[in-house]
């Protein structure tokens, strides 16, 4: 029996109040009303899914996976992919059964019970926190030179802050419009690369070894690079025919991200090498130095890309923690919202400082890692969660929530382990919190 039907309705219908102000997985802060029109068909799905996906991993996470995987990169790459397709499956399984529930967090409450669904939203907070982190670091690093590169970082963390407390944010159609660029212009930077190569090709011995936990560790840190699948899998409220589009656009999207992730891997490879590439701040705009017109154009699409991703995930993030509040989950104080805007400031501000605290703390690699382990327990969750429920509510195999289970235990023990010690630390960090909580409450 699922354990959500022990629940009474008034508590059901409080966990719909607060998911409903959660954004999507990946940080869409609109969610339609389940009564609403569903005009978005299979294209405009899939290009809303491509859009959340391609954004800053694509400029930064293929530069530390090579520190781990070297010239093994693109089969980490697929490990990756291997992954999160799984994650997508379960999420989007578990979408249609609660439709507008709020992402996994509340999945996890309905399926399995109060503790696995905290430990699913504050694995979400926390990388996510790191994620944004990690885009604003990267916005830098094709901006400036590596000296500046934290100062800038802070800047633009503290410019997309200010807007989203002012509720304005990535919307749908503007993320689509963002993603089309990004795709046309890594494109052209393909075609660059071969035409005109970088003054400094691989080096003697750049061909590695095959190393198990390197590919592992790579994979974990490529799993950022896939971030915003699951707004694929959570769009049941906005399309028409959710049964058939929402699997299909998923289908697609993973198609076209994966194609553009698997060319643009296989020319950072060969023609800067893994030695170089694993060095590079800023591994695309590398790809065309020879060309300081392209350069300063990658450049520009990095930033641009990075601080719509940034902006988009920044909501996201803050929504999830205040659904977390208004559950007692959190402090409650992350549950206020604004009355001009109804954003939830408090909780924007905690994870902007969060995020600031690891851009000033970390290097890319140690964030991404940190972003890959707390997202990962997320989608263990979900994963978990979709293998409790019934036959009528199955859209796919059993053992594809358990391949997607086990992938994310893999990757998070095979992470960096700073990145790794650190987020679990956080991870134990609020569970003993919400323990000192709970018993307050009791008393």
């Amino acid at each position: 029996m699922v354990i959500a039907r022990e629940y009474s309705p008034f508590t059901r219908a409080t966990y719909r109040r607060a998911g409903n102000l959660v954004a999507s997985a990946e940080g869409d802060q609109r969610m339609q009303h389940p009564a609403g029109p569903r005009k978005t068909g299979t294209v405009g799905a899939t290009a809303i899914g491509v859009s959340a996906m391609l954004g800053a991993g694509v400029f930064s996470a293929f530069a530390p996976a090579a520190q781990a995987a070297g010239s093994w990169l693109l089969l980490s790459l697929g490990v990756a992919l291997v992954v999160a397709a799984s994650n997508a499956a379960s999420t989007a399984q578990l979408a249609r059964q609660h439709p507008g529930a709020g992402g996994v967090y509340l999945y996890g409450r309905e399926q399995l019970g109060e503790w696995p669904g905290f430990l699913a939203g504050w694995g979400f907070v926390i990388g996510k926190t790191a994620s944004v982190a990690a885009m604003a670091i990267t916005a830098a690093a094709y901006l400036v030179p590596e000296p500046f590169a934290r100062p800038v970082a802070l800047a633009v963390l503290v410019a997309v802050t200010a807007a989203g407390m002012l509720g304005i944010t990535r919307t749908a159609a503007v993320a689509t419009v963002i993603g089309s660029v990004v795709v046309a212009g890594l494109i052209g930077v393909l075609v660059v690369a071969r035409v005109s190569p970088p003054l400094f090709g691989p080096a003697d011995g750049d061909d590695a070894a095959f190393s198990a936990p390197g590919v592992l560790q790579g994979a974990g840190i490529l799993f950022f690079a896939f971030a915003g699948y699951a707004r694929v899998a959570t769009l049941s409220e906005e399309v028409r025919d959710p049964q058939h589009t929402v699997p299909r656009a998923m289908l697609l999207s993973f198609l076209v991200v994966s194609t553009v992730l698997a060319a643009l891997g296989w020319v950072l490879l060969t023609t800067l090498g893994p030695g170089r590439l694993s060095h590079a701040p800023a591994p695309v705009a590398a790809l065309v130095e020879t060309q300081p017109v392209a350069v300063a154009a990658v450049s520009i699409l990095a930033a641009v890309s990075s601080i719509g991703a940034l902006s988009a995930v920044l909501a996201g993030s803050s929504r999830t923690a205040m659904a977390m509040g208004r559950q007692r989950d959190l402090p409650r104080l992350l549950a206020r919202q604004h009355p001009s805007n109804a954003v939830p400031r408090v909780a924007v501000l905690a994870v902007a400082v969060g995020a600031a605290l690891l851009i000033c703390l970390g290097d890319i690699r140690e964030v991404i890692g940190f972003s890959s382990a707390g997202v990962l327990v997320y989608y263990l969750v979900a994963n978990l969660s979709a293998l409790t429920q019934g036959r009528s509510h199955r859209v796919v195999p059993r053992a594809v929530s358990v391949l997607g289970a086990l992938g994310c235990i893999t990757l998070v023990v095979a992470l960096p382990l700073p990145a790794l010690v650190s987020a679990l630390g956080v991870l134990l960090l609020g569970v003993v919190l919400r323990v000192i909580a709970v018993r307050a409450r009791r008393n």
